[in-house]
Order: C-alpha cells, then structure tokens, then sequence
C-alpha cells in the first residue's frame, strides 16, 4: 500500500516506528481510482455547500461578519469584530470589492464596550435590500477552499496514519457531517478554524517525525494561519511543546543532546514564525503596543471587581513597559471574549433555561448533534485503540492526533459563563474524524466488521443528508431529528435565522397566508428584503396579571414563529417567554426546520384562551 510518511509501515492499519530524520524517497502516488474517489467526495462536498449558501439567508453572526470583513480591506484596520481574527471573513469579502455594495458605517461606535458590528451590520443588510442575499451568497462561496482544505487534509492524515481505506473514512466523516456542513457554508470563523487547524495538527505531527527545517517551515506557516482563523487556537503555543516533550520523553529511543537543541530550535521557529504572521495577518496593526497602555474591560485584566469597568491591572506592575508581540486588536478581542464569560449570560439545556452554563454541556450537544452512526464509529475507534494500547508507538500517535481537540473542549467546557453554540467546538472535529478512521482497515479484515462499518457510515451520510440543506438545525436520531431537537438545545444549533428566504418562498407559494404575522430571530429585518408583516401578539407569562386580555395573543390569523421564542429562550437578559403560548397550536406548515407556521381559526383561538384563563374573543 502506499507510503507517504515515514511511521507508515507496509501492512494496512500498523504503524512502525518513527523515523530519526527525514525520508527521501519518493513519494508513491494513489491509484488512479483512489484520487477519483477522493476528488468526487471533495467535489460533492463542495456542491453541498454551495446549495446551503445559495438557499439560506444570513445568519445572526454573518450579518456582522461581512461588512466587519470589508472593513478591514477597505480601511486597513481591525476594530469591527476584533473577538475573532479576520482571515476568514476577509476571505468572505474578497468578492465584494467588485460588487461594489452600498456601506453605511455610521452605526461605528469605538467605545471600549461597544459592539458596533452588529449595528453596522443591520445597517448593510437595510441599504441594500434584497440585493443583500446575493452578496453573502458570494462570501459564502468565497470560503468553500477552506472546507476542502479540511477534508482534504482530513484524508491526507488518515491515510498517512492508517492507510488509504482510513483516508478515505475519515474525507467521508468530514463531507457528510452536518455540523461541518452546516458551519461551513457559513462565513463564520468556525468552520475554517476547524479547516486550517486539522492542517496545522498534521503539519506539526509531520515535524514530528521528520525534524527537518522544511517540515518546520511548513508546520509554521500551517500554525500562523490557523491562528488567524479562532482565537481558540492560542493554546497550541502551549500544547505544541508539550506534546513535543512527552512524544520523545515516552519514546522507546532516547534522543541525544544535539538531537534535543536542534529540535528545540526548529519548535521555536515554528512558534516564532506562527507569531510573526499573526502580526503579518493584522497588517502589525498596534503590534508590540506595551502591556500598560491597554485599556481592559474583562475583569481578569482591568482588575476592578464591578462589571462594565475599564482598567488595566498591570498599569502599575514591572509588566507595564513589556511591549506586548501581537496585534493590539487580537489582544482586544481576547479581553471582550473573556469579560462575556465573565458577566455570563442565559444558557438553555433540555428545557432548562440558567443563567451561566453546564460543564458537560458540550458533551451532551455532541450527543444529540452528531449522528448516531458517527459515534458509533467514534466507540468501535475507541476499543480499537484499547486493543493496542500496549504498543507505546501507537498511543503515542494517538496523544499528538487527539491532544488538540482534547485541549479544545477542556477550554471551552471550563468556560461556563454561558453555553451556547456548539460551533465553539468544531476545531476538535477533525482530528476526532482522523482518529475514527482507524477502524477502517480493521474493518477490511473481516466481512462482518466491513458491513458494520459500512452500514454505520451509510446511515450518518443518510441522517445528514435528510435534512440537506437545512444542516444547521440537525439533530440525531436520538434526539427526535430536527423536530425533536428545540427541546434539547436552542440558539445557534437549530435557530439562527438561516430560514427567513425559506419562509420568503413559501409565502410566494401559498399568498392566502396575509396577512402574517412574524416574530422572526435574526438581525435581518424582513421588510428589507421584500417580507411584509404585522407583530405578534404576546401572551400573558405564567403567573402575570394581563391588564389587556383581549388584546393579548392568541388571535386568529397567520402566525410565523422563530422556534427560540417558540420555546421562551432568553438570548438577552430581559428576555420573556410571550410567545410559548403558541406550543398549543399544530403547525400546518414550517420553513426549515427553525419558523413555524401556524393558521389560528377563531375557535382554536378561543379554545387555548380559555385554557390559558383569558377572556374569550367576540365573534
């Protein structure tokens, strides 16, 4: 079978010892079958994202995302949306510098506290109406390369690691799932991050064993662009190390003293070269600005006990005249991010709503998010490496694939200010992907295990597919699919306003539905882009007096309902549960899997007023 890296052995799913040094030979090509295989997942994959980009309206976070990213092209700075690095929704932009949309930046507020992208992007969406849609179509598209870039390296790993059966598993794992599929016909930063950081990890474990100045070069520029994708990905400056010292440390050969001082030069231009193009990335926009002229607004750097305060701890301290070697936006975004987990926010969970989060949130979304069949796989892995877990080499490879997204849901699972979008996760995806696909050539040993596999991956890529191109809002089987899935987890995993277009052709579709009445979760407003609406009505909240009964809801009508508000969820801290009144009607009709659609008759409406101890409506 193929070689392509030298803890490659000759027998499928083995792995042989590392080598010292670098491996001239050259590299044997795939069967031309393979690189078709390969090529028509990619190109499937690619054409699903294009479907979901081209159906979906803009998201809450894309509306942002957008013009934050033009921003920085047309004006050389990085203030709108500094909590994240700007690769990605620069990338998105690249489009529109010649599309030339109308911008209104006046919504711009630089104030320490202000989030002005949000405002600006409201704004963008406003002045350009319908035409809007088609621009974030565009951006869109523009980051489907980053997609294929994870898969591809995906298989790339895989193969490498356990052979091309492997690849070609774990390339299957990351086309077909739906919360890649879903995040990455996104311009948000998740996806990519996810994309270029399985590139970083098999770059850095490609250093690994080859130790060579190219290999160093490569997992360096590998390591500068997955940074300026999620901020998240700070921690391999920490963990590349780490990982470097136990790999040898836990080695079977001990490496000489030479062999330690070159290696630990070459990580240190890979670390170096990682900062480098973070600052190279923000154009060296405030780089090196000293630690002491940062004006803070998180507690855990301002030092002030109150929240909405600004400060900087360190004003005083030695610290203050060390100029600080990354971008002053990037270190900017950090602090805003730590000061939302700080103030905390509500978090929904099984139909509990808490201000502050769950440790174990993120496993349980991981349980009910990812299909049935994928961890499936995930547990058949799992006991294959228990089966070798007394070869040291093959745990070994198995810390430097895993290590990652380990230390990525550690991180964001200790962070229980608030939870609330999977998404946060998704870096740790791949490697899962590349770890999985080891039970792939176990599998070809044995016909039965071969049809397990099989049928496993079959019905994940068929649970997916289902509920194409409404991927965002996917729940597993276990969970009651996409209907079922309110119940578990809110926000971001099944709403994010991706459905507003879907209602827009529904309503074209059946124009007896007028007038409607919508309460619509998204930062688009619908008048902007052709939607005529009148408001909901709310209901009385439990244990309330209502001073208005009769103006209260329900009323007859047409009623379109965003299932966050559906189910009462709070994304702001005053919000109010009005409009869970509406779970006592049947929908005859949904736009996606996120708008519920409902035709209230007078006496349906009466029926549940009565029921909800309201005055009945006159006829």
């Amino acid at each position: 079978m193929p070689q392509s890296a030298p803890p490659m052995s000759s027998s499928p799913g083995s792995l042989a010892p590392p080598s010292s040094g670098r491996d001239d030979r050259p590299e044997p090509r795939d069967p031309k079958g393979v690189r078709l295989a390969v090529a028509l997942l990619l190109l499937i994959h690619a054409g699903l994202l294009a479907w979901i980009g081209a159906r979906n309206s803009p998201t809450l976070d894309e509306v942002a995302h957008l013009p934050s990213g033009l921003s920085h092209w047309q004006f050389g700075n990085f203030d709108l949306y500094n909590v994240n690095p700007p690769l990605v929704r620069m990338l998105a932009a690249v489009p529109l510098l010649v599309t030339d949309p109308k911008t209104d930046w006046s919504p711009f507020d630089s104030g320490p506290f202000a989030r002005s992208e949000f405002a600006v992007g409201r704004s963008f969406v406003e002045v350009n109406g319908p035409e809007s849609f088609w621009y974030f179509t565009l951006a869109r598209w523009a980051c489907i390369p980053l997609s294929l870039l994870g898969g591809y390296f995906c298989w790339r790993w895989g193969r490498e690691l356990f052979g091309v059966s492997a690849g070609l598993m774990a390339l299957t794992l990351w086309c077909f799932s739906p919360n890649i599929l879903g995040n990455a016909a996104m311009i948000t930063p998740d996806a990519g991050g996810a994309a270029l950081g399985v590139m970083a990890g098999y770059f850095f474990w490609r250093w690994l064993h080859q130790c060579d100045w190219p290999a160093a070069l490569a997992a360096g520029i590998s390591l500068g662009f997955a940074e300026l994708t999620k901020s998240t990905w700070l921690i391999l400056f920490g963990l590349w190390p780490l990982v470097w010292l136990l790999y040898h440390l836990s080695g079977e050969r001990r490496l000489s003293l030479r062999e330690w001082r070159m290696q630990f030069g070459q990580l240190s231009f890979v670390l170096l070269l990682g900062v480098y193009l973070i600052n190279l990335g923000y154009g060296f926009e405030g780089s090196f600005t000293k630690l002491g002229d940062y004006v803070f607004v998180s507690r855990a750097l301002n030092g002030k006990e109150e929240d909405r305060q600004t400060g900087n701890r360190f004003s005083k301290h030695w610290l203050a005249s060390v100029p600080v070697p990354f971008p002053q936006n990037y270190i900017r975004g950090i602090d805003i991010q730590r000061s939302d987990f700080e103030r905390k926010k509500w978090s929904f969970l099984r139909g509990e709503h808490r201000f502050g989060g769950w440790w174990y949130w993120y496993l349980y979304a991981i349980g009910v998010k990812v299909p049935v069949g994928f961890l499936l796989c995930g547990l058949l892995a799992t006991g294959a490496a228990i089966s070798h877990w007394r070869n040291p080499h093959r745990w070994r490879e198995d810390f430097v694939v895993l290590a990652p997204g380990l230390a990525v849901l550690i991180l964001v699972s200790s962070q229980t200010g608030f939870n609330r979008y999977l998404r946060y996760v998704l870096p740790a995806f791949p490697v899962a992907f590349v770890w999985m696909s080891q039970v792939a050539p176990a599998a070809l040993r044995r016909r039965t295990t071969t049809v397990l596999v099989g049928a496993l991956l079959a019905w994940a890529v068929a649970s997916s597919l289902w509920v194409f191109p409404h991927n965002l809002s996917y729940f597993n089987e276990l969970a009651g699919g996409p209907l079922g899935g309110p119940r578990h987890l809110l926000d971001a995993n099944i709403d994010w306003g991706q459905d507003l277009r879907t209602l827009q052709r529904w309503l074209e579709a059946n124009p007896q539905a007028r007038p409607l009445h919508l309460k619509y979760f998204g930062f688009v407003e619908p008048r902007s882009v052709g939607i005529e609406y009148e408001a909901v009505p709310r209901g009385p909240l439990e244990n309330a007096v209502t001073q208005n009964g009769e103006e209260s809801g329900p009323r007859p009508g047409w009623y379109a309902i965003s299932a966050n508000y559906l189910y009462g969820y709070k994304h702001y801290e005053h919000d109010e549960p009005h409009y869970t009144y509406f779970q006592r009607f049947t929908p005859v009709a949904r736009a996606g899997y996120s708008i519920f659609i409902y035709h209230i008759t007078p006496e349906a409406a009466n029926r549940v007023r009565h029921e909800m101890g309201l005055p009945p409506l006159n006829p």
